[in-house]
This record gives structure tokens, sequence and C-alpha cells, in this order.
């Protein structure tokens, strides 16, 4: 028996999965790492948490299903999109990589939507906004020149993790998608682009296609990771891409509902459907593309709550949560802990929770930031529905949030859809999917679906439920309306 490695890296946790050519899931292991918040509206990581979390996940992995190395066909790594780190000629980091999540460089992004706007938007599909690499390189030009001096190579995350397997620089299409360096529509970088940002075109990597085969492991990788050297690594792509293309959403009208570090509901399109408040990315799957909405802190709002106050697992959590009754007796959590995309692109939003009383126990405060998380995917989710892209009326659930069958019950009645869960929608499971696509194991993505994806269970709103999910949700937008304008005060 052959298989196929898909290793991903999150907004807090890598996480490999091991598939045989037959579309099993052999075995599966994670490891987490931190993110840091250096300053207000700083979010950054480490690239050395991420090569430690590789090395350690591969290794457990290999140790975990006792498969030997030199039986993996292929690996391939997915990570967050434009996820950037500026390194020197020595391809040596020159500092932390910066998040798509950082709001640093909100007035860098104000700059460019009122001087440049219209020409970003026809080339990128996308408002210059704190999330995309441009601003971002433009804020770093301003606050660490020193650095942009001496950057000779940006990476993006998965990229550089790929390099330190391969020593192969470069790039997939459908992350420089997501730079607002690329031209969208002639498909390469941008010279005017690069130019906003600061920067010669020359550092960035060069562009192949996510199933290229693009190096082997090396010598000195293999040693660390326990793979095999010589290995084929494929270029692979972005975390969500994957996840979409695991949960076997393959065709125009498919839909998914994403509750992982961040949240997103995307549709699966024969085009792209440029809005200021959409992502539009190409597909793996030829001709289509998967415009969505994002919600900046979903998942990552649990963690946040769980890490920064102390608390218990995530299941002593839920248990409490589920004694409280629908709408945690009046207390709201808006996850806006990184500002908010979808339907605002206000980096000044902050997080709240508003109506507490005395009555509140430990166990309310957690069913609002479930219940918070979900209302902020409702007002995704109509602002989507007002665009017209037709799609089904039922989704795939996706993201580490769909194995918490608490988190995902909320979710339906919420969004007042069924949400189908598989055995596994985890963004690695499509990375090892499209290593065997890229090796020839599978046709296409459509023949890897069919053969990798297995339903086990849907979940169906209680109407009751929805309704008082909607009564809800109208007071949820008033509190975003009246703290608003106060938040967008901050000097």
């Amino acid at each position: 028996m052959k298989y196929l490695l898909g290793i991903d890296f999150g907004g807090g946790s890598s996480k490999a999965t091991l598939l045989d050519t037959n579309g099993t899931i052999v075995a599966e292991n994670t490891v987490e790492y931190p993110t840091l918040y250096p300053e207000s509206h700083a979010c950054e990581q480490s690239p050395d948490d991420w090569i430690a979390s590789l090395t350690k996940n591969t290794q457990a992995l290999l140790q975990k299903s006792g498969v030997s190395p030199s039986a993996i066909l292929a690996v391939a790594i997915d990570s967050a999109t434009h996820t950037f780190l500026p390194t020197d000629g020595d391809m040596k980091p020159l500092r932390n990589a910066v998040h798509w999540t950082d709001s640093r460089s909100r007035k860098q992004a104000e700059y460019l939507r009122e001087r440049f706007g219209d020409e970003i938007f026809v080339k990128t599909f996308h408002r210059p906004d704190t999330i995309w690499t441009l601003p971002q390189l433009l804020w770093l030009g301003e606050k660490e020149p020193e650095n942009v001096k001496k950057t000779r190579h940006i990476f993006f995350e998965k990229d550089y993790i790929r390099y330190f397997l391969t020593g192969v620089f470069c790039t997939d299409y459908i992350e420089a998608e997501g730079s607002m360096l690329f031209d969208c529509r002639k498909m390469c970088w941008d010279e005017a682009l690069c130019a906003l940002a600061g920067i010669d075109v020359s550092v960035l990597p060069p562009i192949v296609a996510p199933t290229d085969t693009v190096g082997k492991v090396t010598k000195e990788a293999a040693r660390l990771t326990g793979l095999s050297e010589g290995t084929p690594v494929i270029s692979g792509t972005t975390d969500t891409c994957m996840e979409i293309f695991a949960s076997g959403a393959v065709s125009p009208g498919d839909m998914t509902v994403k509750l992982a570090t961040a949240g997103r509901i995307c549709v699966i399109t024969e085009e792209p459907h440029p809005d200021r408040h959409l992502v539009n990315y190409s597909h793996v799957a030829e001709g289509l593309w998967y415009p969505g909405t994002a919600t900046k802190s979903a998942a990552a709002s649990y963690r946040w709550y769980r890490d920064t106050l102390g608390l218990e697992s995530y299941a002593t959590l839920d248990g409490g949560a589920s004694e409280i009754a629908v709408g945690a007796d009046g207390l709201l959590f808006h996850p806006y802990l990184n500002g908010e995309l979808t339907p605002y692109a206000d980096p000044m939003l902050c997080g709240s929770f508003t109506g507490i009383r005395a009555t509140h126990t430990k166990a309310h405060f957690t069913r609002a930031v479930l219940e918070g998380v979900s209302l902020s995917l409702l007002d995704s989710k109509r602002y989507l529905d007002s665009l017209g892209i037709p799609h089904k009326d039922a989704a795939t659930l996706i993201g580490g949030g769909a194995k918490g069958g608490l988190w995902s019950q909320i979710t339906a009645d919420v969004l007042g859809i069924s949400l189908t869960v598989t055995e596994s929608s985890d963004s690695s499971l499509g990375s090892a999917m499209l290593a065997g696509v890229a090796m020839g194991v599978f046709a296409d993505p459509q023949d890897a679906v069919k053969k990798c994806i297995k339903p086990i269970k849907v979940i169906t709103p209680n109407p009751a439920n929805t309704e008082k999910y909607a009564k809800i949700f109208e007071k949820y937008k008033k509190i975003h309306d009246a703290l608003a304008p106060i938040y967008g005060e901050e000097a």
C-alpha cells in the first residue's frame, strides 16, 4: 500500500493527515503552536514555530501509523492564505511573519482605497483592507524600513515550510491571488501593485500550479522530519481551498460553512464575483471559483476565551454551555477580536460581551461565545444571499468547530439550514487528496472527492430555535450599530 501526506498550518496548530491510495484516512496528528500579539492590532507567528510543529507532527504521525516513510508517494502543504514572511538573501527571516488577521495596516489600507482603490479592485477583485499583503507591506515599509530594504525574498507561510523541505522558492497562483500584488485577470505578478507596496517584483516567488511537483525532501529535512529523502513535494495551496476540496464541494452551487480559526461561507461558482465584502479565489477544480464571506475570529474566539481565562477543555466547556437556554439569558458576544470583514470591512471593531448580569455563569459566557460566532456567520450569509449568487439550500460544515456537536447544532439553528458533516473536512485531508491528483492516484479533483469523502451525519435546524435566533440577531445587529462609531474614535 502507498500513501499520501497532507499537512496543514492554521491559525494555532498544524495538522497532518495520512491517506492511503484507496481514499481511506490511516492516521492524523495535530501539534499546536502560538499566535503572537506583540501590540494592539498585531497578529504574528514565528517561522521557527512552524518548523518545530512540522517536525513534531511528521515524526508523531509516522510513529502512530507505523507506515514506512518510503511508502509515502508525495507530500503537500497548505496554510492560511497571505500570511507573509520577509527574508534576506540567504532566506533567513528578518522578523516574525505578519498574519493575515493583523490589522496594523488600517491607515495604509485607507490610503490605498482612497488613492488607488478602483485600479486595485479591477486587478485583484478585492478592496484594499488590512488582511492583504499589499497594505501590510506598505505598513512594514513605514514602521520597519530597514527590514524592507534588506528583504530579498517574500515567502507565504506554506511556501516557507515547503522551502524547508525542498530548498525550492515558489508559490501557487491561488496563494498569489490573495496577496493583492497579483493581476487576477492576467494571472501574473503586477509591477504597479508591487511598486505601491514599495518592493520590486523580483522578491516575489515564481508561480506554479497547486498540483505541480516542485521539489523533493532534502537529506537534512528527512533527518528532522522522519520522511524519506527524495519524497516528491507538491506545491499545495491555501487552507480554505483545501478545506472546501476536502468537504466535497466541487460543483457549482455547493456551499460550505467554515468554523475554523476564521469563519467563512463559500459558494462554488463558475466565475469570480468581485465585491467589496467577498473574497474571491480560484478552485483547484478547473474553471471554478469559491467566492465567500469572511468572519475573522471564529474558532479563534473560542480558543482566546479558553486560553485567556485559563479554562478547562472544550469538551467540558461545551457540556456546561449545553445546559444553558438559547440566547444565553440575554448575554451576547460579538467576535470582533481583530476587527471584522463581512459585511463591515472594519478593522476598528472590537469584541464585546453585552447584557451581563449577576445571574450569568461561566456556562452562559461559553454559550454566548458559540452563539456570537454563529450570529456573525448569519450576518455574512445574509449579505451573501443579498447578492443573488445561486447556491443549494444546505451546506457542508467544515473546520475544527464541526467536531463540536453543540456548536454544530447552534450554527445549523442560527443559519436555518441543514449542515452535512463528513468524516474529515480538514484542509490537511484536502492536501493529501491534492497530492493524489498530482501523482495520478486520482484522475481529477472530482474523482478524488468520489473516492475520499465520506458523509457521516446531517445536522438539521430546530425551527423553533431558528425563529428565536432571528429575533436575537436583530438585537445583535443593533449592538454592532451602536458600538461601531465608538470603536471608530480610537486614536
